[in-house]
């Protein structure tokens, strides 16, 4: 059997996963995600799909990131008809991110508009919320380790241990045994399980977001321990950027055991995002189920602190403008590309009394990067903000393995595979973890935004194609 992969997002960068396979003339899309970060990119949301979304046959989506499946309803607005099969977890989380995502586009087009910065006239929104509904309407639940066949070709998702529902996709096509790790978790996280043994493969399709880096072994509670206390007892406000799904609870976790214990005092937490507020319920839900049943054991079912506040409405939100420090506000998004938060920051960043917490990967052409890497001001809503408040960025929390995790996870197979495609990680990152899976004796390829390979066989390796 012949095989072909493209890759259509997620290579030389970390945003924008869609892996495009094609078998027997059958065409299947492993994830279907937004290009995040640097403009370049994000204009690339607004191009048509580099294939044709009515040939596609089926959508696998290996978890609910915007990153992931944030481009599903304009694939589906562009003419895909198919099932999007996905876990429950993943179909719950997925219908919360994409109608929050659709909102947020339609809120930023409405206040580019009444502010006139935009350079679009009339700015419009990337999606809207009834292309996100429509494009929930395709979706169909798989549970793990359960066998079905998308567009014919024999599949199973393995729990990943990157955030709630996730997975890595097993294909078997013709006797071959094709992997897609998705985004693989960390091992003995706080929040998640381990994520399952590396199945024998062939071919993996494996993600590279940490591919150079080690993440500081430091207990994450002593990173933060000391900068937050000297936060609340100067008063000031701690601002902690989180996405939505799993760090934000895991934040709050983490919270909880700090104020438990008594390492930190009790002060006034709030989670200023509806999203995840939704995503904290879904956790919730799913507290005893396999994913979460350990945390549920060790947390006695609950995930934040006593003295929490959800804030829903954005008459909810806007009050906080009115309520000195010392507090913690969580909020949404993770890389202040977005939402809420951004407001907060024109109010807390010009003060050197608040604390910014970034808790996540900032991609490069964000504002989280921008600030890691020492910038004085950053631009939101048209106007320069001076960054005069203390930051911090904390390591460890992340739900992406490391270099070294990746490469326990890879060799977790009972058979290694003969090739490994390293995409999802900027360049330098890919080619760190290429050579470590060279080392390894495995052949290594990073491919290029929108390369396709072939091969007959899986003695045959893959070969690139032209045109």
């Amino acid at each position: 059997m012949s095989l072909t992969i493209g890759f259509h997002g997620g290579a030389g960068t970390v945003t924008g996963s869609k892996h495009l396979v094609e078998a027997d003339g059958k065409r299947l899309l492993i994830d279907c995600g937004l290009f995040q970060g640097l403009k370049e990119l994000r204009l690339m949301n607004w191009q048509p799909p580099a294939f044709n979304a009515a040939s596609i046959a089926a959508v696998v989506l290996t978890h609910a990131h915007i990153d992931h499946s944030g481009y599903l309803p304009r694939l589906v607005k562009a003419g895909y008809r198919g099932p999007i099969y996905a876990t429950p977890a993943t179909r719950d989380l997925a219908g919360i991110l994409l109608r929050d995502a659709a909102r947020l586009q339609e809120e930023d087009a409405e206040y580019a508009n009444r502010k006139g910065y935009s350079k679009h006239r009339p700015a419009l929104p990337l999606f809207t919320e009834a292309d996100a509904v429509a494009a929930l309407g395709h979706f169909q639940s798989i549970e793990h380790e359960r066998w079905f066949e998308p567009a014919g070709i024999p599949a199973r998702l393995h729990g990943a241990g990157h955030i709630l529902g996730s997975a890595f996709v097993e294909l078997a096509p013709g006797g071959r045994t094709v992997v897609f790790s998705g985004d693989v978790g960390r091992y003995a996280a706080p929040l998640h399980a381990d994520p399952d043994g590396l199945v024998p493969c062939d071919t993996l399709v494996l993600e590279s977001t940490y591919g150079d880096r080690r993440h500081d072994p430091t207990p994450v509670i002593d990173q933060i321990r000391a900068p937050f206390r000297a936060a609340i007892a100067r008063g000031g406000t701690i601002l902690i950027p989180a996405f939505a799904v799993a760090r934000a609870q895991l934040v709050t976790l983490l919270l909880t055991q700090l104020i438990d214990a008594g390492d930190l005092p009790a002060v006034p937490v709030h989670i200023d995002s509806p999203m995840a507020v939704d995503v904290t319920e879904t956790y919730q839900h799913y507290m005893r189920s396999d994913e979460l049943d350990d945390l549920s054991a060790r947390s006695g079912g609950r995930l934040f602190p006593r003295d929490v506040t959800f804030h829903r409405t954005v008459e909810e939100s806007r009050r906080l403008n009115d309520l000195p420090g010392p507090r913690i506000i969580i909020s949404s998004s993770g890389m202040l590309t977005g939402g809420r938060v951004l407001h907060h920051m024109l109010r807390l960043l010009p003060d050197p009394k608040n604390l910014l917490v970034l808790v996540g990967y900032q991609a490069a052409g964000t504002r989280g990067r921008a600030i890691q890497e020492g910038a004085t001001a950053v631009r939101m809503h048209g106007e320069n903000i001076p960054v005069r408040a203390q930051f911090i960025s904390v390591e460890g929390l992340s739900a992406h393995a490391d270099s070294d995790e990746l490469m326990r996870w890879l060799n977790s197979a009972p058979a290694r595979p003969r090739t490994v495609f390293l995409t999802h990680g900027e360049p330098e990152a890919a080619a760190a973890l290429a050579a470590r899976v060279k080392g390894e004796g495995i052949r290594a390829l990073v491919p290029q935004l929108g390369a396709r390979f072939a091969s007959e066989s899986a003695e045959g390796g893959w070969d690139p194609v032209r045109g």
